[in-house]
């Protein structure tokens, strides 16, 4: 009821320190129903909760949605690994999905415990009713006589307690259902969790030697070639590869990122596949299946620091955006996988799915925690006072986060890119437990300076749009404006 509660009050106007303070009660209540159940506290059920409250505070501390949304149901998700456990790879994989599974058990199993107490209460539960009525009477009444009388306090009142009107009720009321239901299941899987690591996967018919192992060497040699020739590019090269291909240098770093995405994961549907497949009973084939995956490995170690290299000379030629940032920050996690799946290969494979999925939660939490709108803003402006081009339409888009980097541009740079920004948080006047650190700094800081531009002062920078044109292979396009980047001349 807490939890249903706080959910109905906390959570209608948007995200930040009001999520915190809905999951204190529904852990609360999972945990004692996992005590009464028998359950005891293990350390991954630990670094689990501990992971999903750190996940919470991406929302506090950062105003952009995107990164918050994957934190919060990165947060649900080890949330339902606390309550449900997992240790092999169908409990990590299916575990995420307990409390989504637990919605409509948890209200039978609220509302027969509901019945069952009641029954057994022996008329303890009118009293505990008649006096919660009468305290929430009692301050209401007082409360509203003391902000009467004093506008000090009856300010404070205001900005503590959350603006309710009739007409939100039925909005309120959805809330109130969604907490309800969302911690009667945590309550519920916490009690009688959903065993996934029962289910077993039974391992693949092992092959000859030779009919895994010559396919991955010959892999293993293509992997490098290729790295042979990134390499002597790396050295020197780039002059005779673009002057053979015909490409400019930030469109031979356009052409491979994507590629090498791919190639990565693909590269993990492969390793899986040979674990599956690879002998193992003789100590020669054991030995044979680390050194051709291991080499795999390393080599797609390679590959991805080649990746990432591309990336940044992709963003030096044409600016940083949102889905760049995102796609290096997946290419960063991959290659953590590739090194957690070289060292189960030496102490072994128990620990790898648990691994894996704390690796996944630390990355979301560490990709909030930078500040991917404050970093895209933070690049584009390097790249302004490299190259003197800088796409003004599509920083205005940014949230709130990246008005700190955006704040040193010169003017009247600085107040178009600000512009959009300071409009959008002109418009909203969230309260304090929905709003985030990021989106108060940046009120500070245009309280301070302003950011008011005229129509016509940010007219000479819609020329510079970079928005996109290099992913959509628009480079003609680029050319018949003008628009070549520094290394396309």
């Amino acid at each position: 009821m807490a939890t249903a509660v706080l959910s109905a009050f906390l959570l209608g106007e948007g995200a930040g320190l009001n999520l915190l303070i809905v999951a204190v009660p529904a852990g609360l209540g999972a945990y004692f129903a996992a005590r009464a159940a028998g359950r005891r506290l293990r350390p991954w059920t630990l670094v689990w909760a501990l992971g999903g409250i750190a996940l919470l505070a991406v929302p506090v501390l950062r105003d952009a949605g995107w990164p918050t949304f994957l934190a919060v149901v990165s947060a649900l998700a080890l949330a339902s690994l606390a309550l449900n456990g997992g240790r092999t790879w169908p409990g990590v994989l299916l575990g995420p999905f307990g409390l989504p599974a637990s919605l409509g058990t948890g209200m039978v199993w609220g509302w027969n415990g509901l019945r069952s107490h009641a029954a057994g209460s022996n008329g303890r539960v009118a009293p505990v009713l008649r006096t919660g009525a009468v305290a929430a009477l009692l301050v209401i009444v007082f409360g509203a006589l003391f902000a009467g009388a004093d506008a000090a306090f009856a300010d404070l009142l205001g900005n503590l307690i959350p603006d309710v009107s009739v007409a939100d009720g039925p909005w309120r009321f959805l809330l109130f259902m969604v907490g309800l239901v969302g911690a009667l299941a945590a309550a519920h899987l916490a009690a009688a969790p959903l065993r996934w690591d029962r289910l077993e996967i039974r391992p693949g018919r092992a092959r000859s030697r030779w009919e895994w192992a010559l396919p991955l060497v010959v892999l293993d040699l293509l992997f490098a070639v290729f790295i042979a020739v990134q390499l002597a590019v790396l050295f020197g090269g780039y002059d005779k590869v673009l002057s053979e291909t015909g490409l400019t240098y930030s469109a031979y770093a356009r052409q491979g990122f994507w590629q090498l995405l791919f190639a990565t994961l693909l590269t993990l549907v492969v390793i899986a596949l040979a674990l599956r497949w690879a002998p193992r009973s003789a100590a020669g084939d054991r030995t044979l299946v680390r050194a051709v995956l291991g080499t795999l490995c390393l080599l797609t170690l390679v590959v991805v620091a080649s990746a990432l290299r591309r990336m940044d000379l992709y963003v030096d030629a044409y600016g940083l955006t949102r889905l760049r940032v995102s796609v290096a920050a997946m290419e960063l996690w991959l290659g953590l996988v590739i090194v957690l799946i070289m060292a189960a290969g030496v102490y072994g494979m128990k620990w790898l799915p648990r691994a894996v999925a704390a690796s996944a939660a630390a990355a979301v939490l560490a990709f909030g925690l930078a500040s991917p709108d404050g970093l895209v803003a933070e690049r584009n402006v390097q790249r302004y006072e490299r190259t003197g081009k800088i796409d003004v339409a599509y920083l205005q888009e940014l949230s709130a986060d990246a008005v700190p980097a955006l704040d040193g541009l010169p003017e009247p740079l600085r107040s178009c890119a600000l512009d959009g920004i300071a409009r959008a948080l002109e418009e909203t006047d969230d309260p304090w437990y929905a709003t985030s650190w990021g989106k108060s700094r940046a009120r500070s800081i245009l309280a301070d300076r302003g950011a008011h531009t005229d129509d016509t002062s940010c007219d000479a920078y819609d020329s510079d749009r970079f928005d996109d044109y290099d992913d959509q292979d628009d480079r003609g396009e680029w050319e018949k404006e003008g628009e070549l980047g520094p290394y396309d001349q």
